[in-house]
């Protein structure tokens, strides 16, 4: 009978594995304001002093998943309209920035010195202050991950690893990837820095707009 329910437990277990990696690849998938801060700071900075930045996910998404399992799902509406908001508000200060370091770009890398923690904060607070990583753990990933925990904190792990290990894996090629865009000239890393600020300046109006209209 042991060697049954260690089978039955490890093929439930590389169930929710597989499911992790699923949604990983579905969140990664989707343009959002990290993807597009990660890609204006590799165009502006270099993907090698980028790299850090795409491990920000695993330092916020605690408070995001705490948030969202046992506090969002409670709060009034007047709150949520807030979170949009601030998050709105941030994104389009990193929009300015971006547009700031289109207007400066020369063809080159900065030379000004840049500590890639930095980066890495901001990184960090574009995630914490985006709505759409709670929206996204309180609908879809929390259900999932209370009932493969609820089974086997073994499931719940897994699917945790499934997640983050292909999630940040697909950030860390999207860096590289848009660094080697670098390769192709002056203009064309400038045209695509432009292409960042006005997606980044279009999340934030819509997340603004979320937060105003409701």
């Amino acid at each position: 009978m042991v060697p049954i329910q260690d089978a039955i437990l490890a093929s439930a277990m590389w169930i929710y594995l597989l499911q992790g990696i699923g949604y990983g690849l579905a969140a990664a998938a989707q343009p959002g304001p990290l993807q597009m801060f990660l890609i204006s700071q590799t165009l502006t900075r270099g993907w090698k002093r980028t790299l850090l930045s795409g491990f920000a996910p695993l330092l916020s998404d605690g408070p995001i998943i705490l948030v969202s399992l046992l506090i969002l799902s409670q709060v009034p509406a007047w709150l949520q309209r807030g979170l949009y908001i601030a998050g709105g508000s941030f994104v389009l200060y990193l929009a300015y920035g971006a547009f700031k370091a289109w207007g400066n770009f020369e063809g080159s890398l900065s030379r000004l010195e840049f500590n890639p923690q930095q980066s890495l904060f901001k990184a960090v607070m574009v995630n914490i202050l985006n709505p759409a990583p709670y929206l996204f753990w309180m609908l879809v990933l929390g259900p999932i991950l209370l009932g493969g925990w609820q089974e086997n904190p073994v499931h719940g792990i897994g699917f945790l690893a499934g997640f983050y290990s292909t999630m940040v894996g697909s950030s860390l090629v999207l860096i590289i990837v848009f660094g080697t865009f670098q390769r192709l000239g002056p203009r064309i890393t400038r045209a695509l820095l432009g292409i960042s600020v006005i997606v980044l300046f279009c999340f934030a109006i819509y997340e603004l707009y979320l937060g105003i209209v409701g």
